[in-house]
């Protein structure tokens, strides 16, 4: 690793401390009011919002450090159940954007009730009761940030619909990610993977944000050994297919 990349990573290390200490503040604020004093409706509300972008912040800073890490080739393989992969990313996922929707998540017992709570929000789950039990050997926290990247990306397009469709197998991990937005031309199918790759403003189809997320997702995928496919075109919705070994 280079002087400037080391420089970058201490930089975002260093940004952690801060960001704990913005969000214990807040949650000190928001739950002990007997310390701090009442808050009104409008004050819990603006303190909310802070606490979701302080997590989004924190969220940022570790996907950032994980493909550092990444790079330089560190991979920490545990056994891990698919429900350990899937429900931290959908909690950290409606965290963001939806307090109550994060909070049944996080209370879910089965599968089932998982299923049922993230319906009304228009993500539908295709996977196996005998996967959802089943362990598999992966590097955890590549993997949920994989999965957080392609989920975030698929909710921001999406029309109504998300899935997420989950198997596997003794030598294989597969899971998908599509949504029934705009879809991508096949013209942008190489090029979205690109760090800071934006489609041009005019493109009705354009891929909003900072567009570094496709581009760690495939690194994370490479460096876990794995494949990346997209299939999609204009109008007919994208799916993300990862497939890694276990």
């Amino acid at each position: 690793m280079g002087r400037k990349e080391i420089k970058i990573e201490l930089l975002v290390h260093d940004l952690k401390n801060p960001l704990a200490v913005i969000q214990a503040g807040l949650d000190g604020l928001l739950t002990r009011t007997a310390q701090y004093g009442p808050l009104t409706p409008k004050q819990e509300k603006v303190l909310a919002r802070l606490m979701r972008n302080t997590r989004a912040a924190q969220l940022l800073v570790n996907d950032a450090l994980e493909l550092g890490k990444s790079a330089e080739g560190i991979i920490h393989r545990t056994e891990v159940p698919v429900a350990q992969l899937v429900v931290p990313v959908l909690e950290d996922l409606f965290d963001l954007t939806d307090g109550e929707v994060a909070d049944r998540v996080r209370n879910c017992p089965n599968l089932d009730a998982l299923r049922q709570a993230v319906a009304p929000r228009g993500l539908t789950l295709r996977i196996d009761e005998s996967v959802w039990r089943r362990t598999f050997l992966l590097d955890a926290a590549k993997v949920r940030q994989i999965l957080r990247n392609l989920l975030s990306n698929a909710c921001k397009h999406k029309k109504e619909r998300v899935e997420l469709a989950w198997s596997g197998d003794d030598s294989r991990v597969r899971f998908s990610v599509k949504d029934d937005g705009q879809g991508i031309p096949a013209s942008y199918h190489q090029k979205i993977f690109d760090s800071y790759f934006q489609m041009e403003p005019e493109d009705a189809h354009r891929v909003r944000g900072h567009g570094i997320g496709l581009a760690g997702v495939l690194q994370l995928v490479r460096d876990l050994e794995g494949e990346l496919d997209l299939i999609s075109d204009t109008g007919r919705g994208a799916e993300f297919k990862v497939e890694l070994p276990v």
